[in-house]
């Protein structure tokens, strides 16, 4: 029985903008006050998924969120009509609409963490929303993203959907950003890697400059969730100096894909031992772990965070090695490019490279695997999952046209308080839905009469 590991991408957002609101991830804070090209970015997404079906592998599509975020702000205090909360909001607390106006929703690395059914004790796919309460701006994410994933994932048979944690700060869950999983096959039952950043209770060591998002108690708790056994679980600290140079999430630093790990040599606080306890892990799977670490004198770790090297997607091929998506970036730095290379003619697992060019993602700081979430699903699964959401060349089609007729060409911070932008959002998201066939799952759609 196959089973694939279907990398569902985020549609990227009419109100993509450059307002520079992740404090610790470098690319967004580089570019604040720059235009965007919304429509760009979505196609530019829209691209790269399309590539990878093409070449075989199963692609899936997760919508974008309504913004402005009216909701948030009536939540805040404001009232009367929604144009007239924009204006008001321009005016008297515009920090506010830039968070309201966000669409980080694109990166769904961070929609949730997700087991697959072969890990778990009640042989189901489990889903835990992220509540992302390190940054305003993302968690107000955390409501429509649960029911986005529950219109993709609908069969109570097949799918367990779990609430966002406790949105507070000893329980900081940043999704599959922070969440690897190594196996023999992606069919078989596995190691999941829990990567975080502090511990909120017992006095890890922390950075001292960014903030870290994860922490140890919310994997330890979305173990529990997703009732996986303690021999399947693998809980490892980022390594905190790492994070101060701009690694806000592990897929900065690492990425991993069937046995093998993916890594910086700097990216875990101490990888010697958490190399020996997932090598144990794995050995009860009769699985062989295989860790690709990258020298810091062949890359450093600022330039792995300027080209977003680790920020790739790993994939198996029908041969049985595996191919990396990595940015445009890559190429341009000769470091990386040598690194990669070498990589690709060393006989190793890795040993093909394709570049995609998404640089309107990137320069607001998410690259190729912030755009994905990864969901191993067996062929019952697969079809228990809306077809709607499944991209092929039809709905490819569709939702390049329905991007050019909605989208902008160009966005800046002061176009935000447009109460016409906000209409156009939801016009779109309205058509979104009929598409892909998801319901009422935006605010909008859902106020009483």
């Amino acid at each position: 029985m196959s089973t694939y590991e279907v990398n569902f991408d985020g549609l990227v957002g009419l109100t993509h903008n450059y307002a520079g609101l992740s404090l610790g991830n470098m690319a967004s804070t580089s570019n604040k006050h720059s235009l965007a090209n919304p429509q760009l970015a979505a196609l530019q997404g829209l691209n790269k998924m399309k590539a990878l079906a093409d070449m075989g592998f199963t692609q899936g599509v997760l919508p974008p969120q309504e913004r402005p975020c009216i909701n948030s702000l009536r939540l805040l205090g404001f009232s009367g009509r929604d144009e007239h909360i924009l204006s008001q909001v321009a005016k008297k607390a515009p920090y506010l609409l830039a968070n309201v106006s966000s669409a980080s929703s694109m990166w769904v690395a961070n929609a949730a963490t997700v087991s697959p059914s072969a890990d778990t004790r009640d042989n189901k796919v489990h889903f835990t929303v992220a509540n992302l309460n390190n940054k305003f701006h993302r968690s107000i994410e955390a409501e429509t993203t649960g029911r986005a994933l529950k219109a993709t994932f609908p069969s109570s048979d097949h799918f367990v959907h779990h609430a966002a944690l406790p949105s507070q700060a000893q329980f900081g869950d940043e999704g599959a950003a922070n969440h690897n999983r190594l196996c023999a096959d992606h069919g078989t039952s596995g190691v999941e890697v829990f990567v975080y950043g502090r511990q909120a209770w017992g006095g890890s060591e922390e950075p001292k400059h960014f903030p870290a998002r994860q922490t140890r108690e919310a994997s330890e708790a979305i173990a529990r969730l997703h009732q996986l056994s303690e021999e399947q679980c693998v809980f490892v600290q980022q390594n905190p100096t790492v994070i101060d140079q701009g690694v806000f999430h592990n897929d900065v630093i690492a990425v991993s894909n069937g046995p093998v790990l993916f890594h910086h040599q700097h990216a875990f606080l101490d990888s010697s031992s958490a190399f020996d306890h997932i090598r144990r892990r794995l050995s009860l799977f009769e699985c062989e772990f295989l860790p690709i670490t990258v020298p810091n004198d062949a890359v450093s770790v600022e330039e792995a965070v300027s080209t977003y090297l680790f920020n790739s997607q790993l994939l198996s091929k029908v041969d049985g090695k595996m191919l990396m998506i990595v940015p445009e970036e890559c190429r341009k730095n000769v470091r990386v490019w040598t690194y990669l290379n070498h990589l690709m003619e060393s006989g190793g697992p890795i040993n093909e490279v394709k570049v995609f060019d998404l640089r309107e993602s990137m320069a607001n700081g998410g690259g190729p695997a912030c755009l994905r979430l990864r969901v191993v699903l067996n062929p019952s699964e697969l079809k228990a999952t809306n077809p709607n959401a499944l991209l092929d060349d039809h709905l490819y089609h569709l939702l390049t046209g329905w991007v050019k007729k909605h989208y902008r060409d160009r966005l800046g911070e002061s176009d935000l308080a447009d109460p016409s932008l906000l209409n156009e959002n939801r016009t779109a998201l309205d058509e979104l839905t009929q598409i892909m066939k998801l319901g009422s799952i935006y605010p909008f759609q859902r106020v009483s009469s």
